[in-house]
């Protein structure tokens, strides 16, 4: 128990009991409450109170066990009605008595994965992968925040992957089927955009935003799709319309489109209007999706002081560094990297008075030369010395136009 091998430390204590019946229960609860077997260790609790009524080690656990029970019952619950919120909460606290159960650990991500929170998500993962690398669920959702955040191949794999572990995994042959598709019918209305047919694309961008709304990130980019396709059905109107008289008059021809959208086609020029304004608000709504959370990636709130966020730079900084990893695999060396230089991106901002204000205020930060020109490791060097190692990071920022699609 000592070395946290509380399956090991689990099966010695049955032995015991085995052996000797009136001996070994409460250190077989505890195991078990670990675990998170509430209901076994409630058993093992009960025998041992049976055996010695006044047992205060036994009474205390007994109540932890019946807290841990009750915690589990609230989340159930809560998944349900989907608060995802309520559901952290309910399992931080049950983790507070299972430590080592891996089952409250996995609802947990999944939750974060729910809300948005993929870094947590994939970090509470990873930690389990690291452990067992057959673990299904954490396999399930690894692949469900590749999947949350528009890496839908990344994604499929994982499901896959969890499904080979376990045949039987409902969640992950939806979220599987759900990818798939999603991808599918998102490429179709690419390719019928790419051809002309319009109203195809429409109906293929719709279908698509029916398969999972909760997929913020990949359906803000095909409402994004789909604003470009609204707006090109007036302009493709009117440029026909154009078309047809012969070349000496087509300024004529202009100016007569021109006075039937004021005159005749009042709607339609309102509707472009109105698609125009979709396209912007869908454009910023993909912006606002893809921007990080630089509060999040150094665990602080945002009325953290100035020193908070050095001492949390220091602390994650530290935990991400490449150096940090060398002998980890080229998978987990490179997640650990995009860590690191999330971090170094965060303090740059958050540090700055004025990027802090502005980011605060929801203002585009993109062109911030200070932040464009950004290396995470003079940041690092500036905190640990010199000396400290590292590599090089860029970041470039790329506008699309008004007809790209995603």
């Amino acid at each position: 128990m000592m070395l946290s091998r509380y399956q090991q430390a689990l099966e010695d204590a049955q032995q015991a009991v085995r052996i000797d019946d009136s001996f070994g229960h409460l250190r077989e609860g505890k195991c078990h409450l670990a675990l998170g077997s509430a209901y076994a260790a409630i058993r093992s609790f009960q025998r041992v109170l049976e055996l010695e009524p006044n047992s205060k080690p036994a009474e205390n656990e007994l109540l932890n066990a019946k807290a841990l029970l009750e915690y589990e019952n609230m989340a159930e619950k809560d998944f349900a009605k989907q608060d995802f919120r309520k559901v952290v909460f309910c399992m931080d606290r049950a983790l507070d008595f299972a430590a080592a159960c891996t089952k409250l650990k996995v609802k947990k991500a999944e939750c974060l994965a729910m809300l948005g929170r993929y870094a947590e998500a994939q970090s509470v993962a990873s930690d389990i992968l690291r452990l067992d690398s057959t673990n299904a669920d954490a396999l399930y959702v690894r692949g469900l925040c590749l999947y949350y955040e528009d890496l839908i191949d990344k994604a499929v794999q994982y499901f896959v992957q969890a499904l080979r572990m376990a045949p039987d995994h409902e969640k992950a042959r939806l979220a599987c089927k759900n990818a798939k598709l999603l991808k599918a019918k998102k490429e179709e209305g690419n390719q019928a955009f790419k051809d002309g047919q319009l109203q195809e694309a429409y109906d293929m961008y719709s279908s698509a935003l029916q398969i999972d709304p909760n997929n913020r990130i990949t359906n803000a980019k095909i409402y994004c799709n789909r604003a470009a396709v609204s707006m090109k059905v007036p302009l493709l109107f009117h440029t026909h319309k154009a078309s047809t008289y012969s070349q000496p008059y087509s300024k004529n021809a202009h100016i007569t489109v021109k006075a039937m959208k004021a005159t005749q086609s009042y709607n339609r020029i309102k509707q472009c209007t109105k698609n125009r304004r979709l396209l912007q608000d869908a454009k910023l709504q993909l912006k606002k999706s893809k921007r990080k959370d630089y509060y999040k990636i150094l665990g602080v709130g945002r009325t953290a002081s100035e020193e908070d966020i050095k001492k949390a730079y220091r602390k994650r900084a530290l935990m991400h560094h490449p150096d940090r990893h060398s002998s980890a695999s080229p998978e987990f060396q490179k997640a650990e990297e995009k860590k690191f230089k999330e971090v170094g991106e965060a303090f740059s901002v958050l540090a700055d008075p004025k990027k802090r204000e502005r980011f605060d205020n929801g203002q585009d930060l993109d062109d911030e030369v200070g932040l464009k020109d950004f290396d995470a490791n003079t940041i690092f060097r500036t905190f640990f010395g010199p000396s400290a190692s590292g590599g090089n990071f860029s970041f470039e920022s790329k506008q699309p136009s008004i007809w790209t699609l995603f």
